[in-house]
This record gives C-alpha cells, structure tokens and sequence, in this order.
C-alpha cells in the first residue's frame, strides 16, 4: 500500500525526532485521516528491520485493536500479529500485540520486555503519574528502561491540564505533519457545514464537577419533552435527502427518547449506548451502514472507534467543556462520501459558539476548571499571542481588539470550520517585536500582496513561556523547510527565501490570524 503524503511525512517526522532525541513523542493527526495506517506502517518498517523487536499497541476500545489489527493484516499478511483482549475473547501474545489496556493493564510481568510500545487514542492516558495506563508503562520501563513510547491523537489535549505535553504528561513533543484545512483543500477530508439552529439547549442550573457538567444534571436539563420535540422538528426540516443522521445525546435515556421521536416521525432510528450487547450493535451498526437505518442516537459511545464515512448529519445534543470531545464528535463527519461534499453540524448544544471552530482551538483554556483555585482567569491574544486577563479588551502587546463575547450560552450563526479568505504574496517581511506588556520579543512575519491588498501580519512567540512557545518554534521550524532555509536563527535567511504563493487567514477583530500557508498548491 502506497501511504499518502501525509502519511509519510508523519512516519519521517517521527524517526528524525526518535533519532534526534530521548523521550516519547506523539504524532496529531486528524480523524478520518489514517491513523491506523500510519501504526500498521510503523509496525511492518519496525519489525522488518528490526526482526528481534517487540511491539505493544495500546487502546482502550476494542473497535480499534480490530480495526488497526486488520489494518497490518491487509498491509502485511503474513504480520505475527497477537490480539489480546477479554472483550473480543482473545490473549494471544506474539511480535506484534494488540492489547486492550483494560485487559493487559496489570500483566505488564506476563508481556515482559516491551521495545515499543504504541498507543491509539494517546490523549486517554492519564495527565498524573496514577491510573492503568500510567501505572503498566511505568511497570514495562522498568522491565526495559530504554522502551519508547509513541503516541496518536486527533486531540492532544485533556481537559483541566490541557496539552498531553505539559508536565508530568508522560509525552515530550507533538508531531503535526497535517492539519485539517490542509488535508480537506487536497481531498482527503470532507469539509464540515455548520448551521445556525433555532432551539437552544441550555445548561442554566447545570453545575460542573472536575471541569465538565455533571452527566445526571445535564441530562435532566436537556431531556425535556419541549426540547426534544424542538430539536427533532427542526432536525426533519434541516436534513433534506441527507441519508445517514448521527445525534450525540446527554445521557441514555435521552438517546432512547430521541430515538423514540425520531421513529414517530417516519424515521427508521436505532439506539447504541455503552449498555447495548455487543452482537446487537454490530447489527445496529451494519444497518446504519447499510442505510437500512437513517438516524442512529447513542450516548458518549460512537465518540471514537466509530468510522463510517457517510454521515453526512452531525446533531450536537450535548454541551460539554471539554474540546477533546467536541471535536472527536464533529470528527465523525470529517471522513469523504461518495453522495456529498460536506456533513452537516446542528449544534443545538452551542459547542461551536462556546469553543470556536476546529481548526482553530484555544487549547490553553482546556486547563480552565471550574470551582478550582488558581490563577486569574486568562485569556490568549489570538493575534500575537499573549497572555492577558479575560477582561482586556484591547492587548497591551500588538493593540488587538478582542470581540465582546455574549455572557450566555446562545446558538449564533458560528461556523465551525472557520472559513477563511486567501492573500496572493507577493513578498513577505521578517522582523522582531518587542511586547508592551511582557517585555518579550516576538518574531513577526508580514505577507504582503498586490498594491491595494492590506498586508497580513503572522506574531511567532517564540520566547513566550508554555504553548505559545511550543507552538510558534514548531511553526517557524515548519515554515524554514517548506522554503529550503536550514539556518533559520538569521531572520534574513527567511526575508531572502522565496515565501508562500499564498496564505489562508481569518478575520479575528479588526486584526486577521493566519490559518495556513501554501508554496505550490492553490488552496
């Protein structure tokens, strides 16, 4: 099998910083972009090179040790693949182990030397040094003390500690070797369509625990008999032809009660749930697939190992604070069809509002909980970076106005793929900047197009402190390859190089963000 660009530049990206470093990397790519691919491709180079290694691929959902394990069988059929988990009724253990860490979680003695091991959902393992997870790595270290641990996310992020990099996380470094903008402009994503929807699902009254809503509350408040019937209503009037209808509901009742209106209306609808016996939801599964079933309700299960690429209707019935979920919930829509060019998002649970488009997350604000001592609340300027109190209105460091942001929870017309507009760069400009308020210097890059074009400013806060020093040092690693520059610590290296042909950028405020870069391509 021939790997997509992307696929290899995520393979090569991986053994430069294995070769280049000590540690556990984790590499980002979006759902529906192949990660079980990327791991079967791991696993064979591995192995065939290194005949004598043993590999350990993690996950806590059976559907992706089958999935991924079935990947490596159709890459390479002759793979001594062992698949141990007591929910799919195996323990075998070969070169190649498929393990459910549920089941292989405490048998770390049992599995014995580990060279590698990889870990799907990498985002799931815990942010402290506690829990399963944490606890068999640390046991396998210690059995092999050069083991190296490789992770994969769509997320890498959790909620109340936020990047699965910020210490004590067990990972060291984040590779990006795609984004969704870039891998739906190339045709290997379907884009997502978000529209405004008249029924607003509140969460008044609905009190939080360790940073997200409390389920039995949550539920109470979205599983009204005037909420549902709104939401179903307004679902039939919006869908058209679409064929294949997925609604992420509050609790289980809820999903059955949706269900239940859904049917109601003429619409052939089933119900999985995390109490659904397995045989029967593969059969409910089958059918979705199958189209014999249009509208499928399930509650917090079809979140990931789900992958069927024609959804093309995403019903958000569930608020949650956590950015992790929100987007593994949209990601179900991300993946092409055959009968569409894009999903439809009905956020009746005004995630796309509260947390912004998927493309362009505020991951520092998934630290935020609520109830909990701390620092003031923050905020991060989304032009330059930098740190300010959430009241600012205007940043002291490049003069950004924020937005006045409504106090309630409300469904507005926001777009959660946030559609951007493209620049034409004729030159681009190089310079350092010092912040007003910190005192830091900031790398800024200015693109320049034709004569009445307003030229676009990008800040790289590469001496800033936590994500937005990680972020612009990636950045500005990935924009000195892309135009051939080894020694970008000179600025003027980067002026004299050849910029991009174009830039992607969003209007943020009176100020505009960059989104994306291309040097060959039309976006």
């Amino acid at each position: 099998m021939i790997l997509r660009p992307y696929q290899q530049k995520a393979l090569d990206d991986l053994y430069d910083w294995l070769r280049k470093n000590k540690g556990h990397p984790c590499i980002v790519l979006p759902t529906g972009s192949g990660k079980s691919i990327v791991i079967a491709e791991l696993c064979r180079h591995a192995l065939q090179n290194w005949p004598e290694t043993k590999i350990l691929m993690l996950t806590h959902v059976k559907e992706l040790l089958e999935q991924n394990a079935e990947k490596l069988r159709t890459m390479w059929p002759n793979a001594p693949i062992g698949l141990y988990s007591a929910s799919l009724g195996r323990k075998d253990v070969d070169a190649i182990t498929f393990a459910g860490i549920q089941s292989i979680g405490k048998k770390a003695e049992y599995i014995g030397h580990v060279d590698l091991v990889i870990i799907d959902e990498a985002h799931t393992v815990g942010h402290k040094d506690e829990g399963l997870y944490r606890s068999f790595l640390a046991d396998l270290e210690r059995i092999n003390p050069r083991l190296r641990i490789i992770g994969l996310t769509a997320t890498p992020y959790r909620l109340g500690h936020g990047l699965i990099t910020d210490k004590p996380a067990i990972f060291d470094d984040l590779l990006e070797p795609a984004r969704i903008p870039q891998l739906m402009a190339q045709g290997y994503l379907s884009k997502l369509v978000s529209k405004h929807t008249t029924t607003v699902l509140s969460v008044e009254g609905v009190h939080k625990r360790g940073g997200e809503y409390i389920e039995s509350e949550l539920q109470a408040a979205m599983d009204t008999s005037d909420n549902n019937s709104q939401v179903v209503t307004e679902v039939l009037l919006k869908a058209g032809e679409r064929k294949a209808w997925l609604f992420f509901c509050a609790g289980v009742q809820h999903a059955y009660h949706i269900r239940a209106l859904l049917i109601e209306k003429g619409i052939t609808a089933a119900t999985v749930t995390g109490e659904t016996p397995k045989t029967e939801r593969e059969t409910i599964l089958n059918d979705f697939k199958a189209g014999k079933i249009r509208a499928l309700t399930n509650a917090m299960v079809l979140t990931t190992g789900f992958d069927y690429p024609g959804i093309d209707l995403i019903a958000f019935l569930r608020p949650t604070m956590s950015k992790g979920l929100y987007v593994q919930m949209a990601g179900r829509g991300l993946r092409v069809k055959q009968h569409t060019d894009h999903c439809l998002i009905l956020d009746f649970a005004g995630l796309v509002a509260q947390h912004g488009p998927i493309t362009s997350l505020d991951v520092e604000s998934e630290t935020q909980t609520d109830g909990e001592p701390g620092a003031p609340p923050c905020k991060n300027c989304p032009e330059c970076g930098e740190i300010v109190l959430i009241a600012t209105r205007v940043c002291p460091s490049c003069e950004y106005e924020f937005p006045i942001v409504e106090k309630k929870l409300a469904l507005r017309n926001d777009d959660i793929m946030g559609e951007s507009d493209t620049l034409n760069v004729t030159r681009w400009a190089w310079n350092v900047q010092t912040s007003k308020n910190s005192g830091l210097e900031m790398l800024v890059v200015t693109y320049y197009g034709d004569t009445y074009d307003t030229p676009i400013k990008e800040y790289l806060c590469l001496w800033h402190e936590g994500y937005a020093g990680q972020k612009a040092i990636r950045l500005l690693a990935e924009i000195a390859k892309e135009c051939g520059v080894d020694d970008y610590n000179d600025t003027t290296n980067l002026e004299r190089a050849d910029p991009p042909a174009r830039v992607k950028y969003v209007k943020d405020g009176k100020f505009f963000r960059v989104v994306g870069r291309e040097w060959q391509v039309p976006f």
